[in-house]
């Protein structure tokens, strides 16, 4: 997995320029295959962070990591990989900012990791004060807005109701604009997210493939939530 990207990055370099496109071509990829070897752990340590923020580790919790590990399919090695990188992260010590700050893949992989933290965060019940604050700042550290983690916990609480169709509140929410918003501003958010969020971009960008259901979920609730919003309108 790890030569993926400098293997990739090397082709495409030496189809575009020759013997110095495939130099520049495998640096690119190297360093996609560090922002993905960077995401995946952090992923886990931050989750065992979060989890850890109140003094204990549900059983809980724990299970909701398991079923998001299930959900990536990931290998039995990938799966003992991710249960070290949450035990690490439920440390005292742990240096929250400083270990993501290594994670460089852009907003649209930013957002997509406050995403996985928020389902493992609200899919263990209620998130208390501790939690919450925790959450903050890890959307703090990666230049994610209070306004953006509210929009991405409106994604994941349409996600937690199995797609059913939400208040529309709720769907101008998902794609972060008021109820008085004109259409065109409607229809540039909408744009705007989808083409953030696309699969293939964030994974060029550092997203492990394992975890590309999670952009694929995202784009289908911001769908869901601007098509609730264009049958209220009566636009198209």
């Amino acid at each position: 997995m790890q030569w993926l990207g400098k293997g990739i990055g090397g082709l495409i370099g030496a189809f575009i320029g020759g013997p110095v496109g495939s130099v520049v071509g495998v640096i690119v990829g190297h360093r996609v295959d560090q922002i993905r070897r960077v995401f995946f752990e952090t992923t886990f340590e931050v989750m065992g962070h979060v989890a850890k923020a109140d003094g204990r580790v549900s059983e809980d919790e724990v299970e909701v990591t398991r079923r998001i590990m299930q959900a990536m399919r990931l290998t039995d090695e990938q799966v003992q990989e991710a249960i070290e990188h949450f035990t690490r992260g439920k440390r005292a010590r742990y240096p929250l900012e400083e270990r993501l700050a290594e994670l460089d893949g852009g907003g649209g992989l930013a957002r997509t990791f406050v995403q996985l933290q928020l389902q493992a965060a609200l899919g263990s019940g209620v998130v208390g004060r501790e939690k919450r604050e925790a959450l903050a700042r890890v959307a703090r550290a990666l230049g994610v807005s209070r306004a953006e983690l509210e929009q991405l916990e409106a994604i994941v609480r349409g996600l937690a109701g199995g797609g059913a169709q939400q208040s529309v509140d709720a769907a101008y929410r998902v794609l972060g604009v008021g109820a008085q918003a004109s259409d065109d501003a409607v229809k540039i958010a909408y744009r705007r997210l989808m083409s953030q969020h696309h699969p293939d971009k964030l994974v060029a960008r550092g997203l492990p493939v394992s975890m590309i259901g999670v952009a694929e979920q995202k784009t289908r609730e911001v769908r869901a939530a601007y098509e609730q919003i264009k049958t209220q309108r009566g636009f198209k």
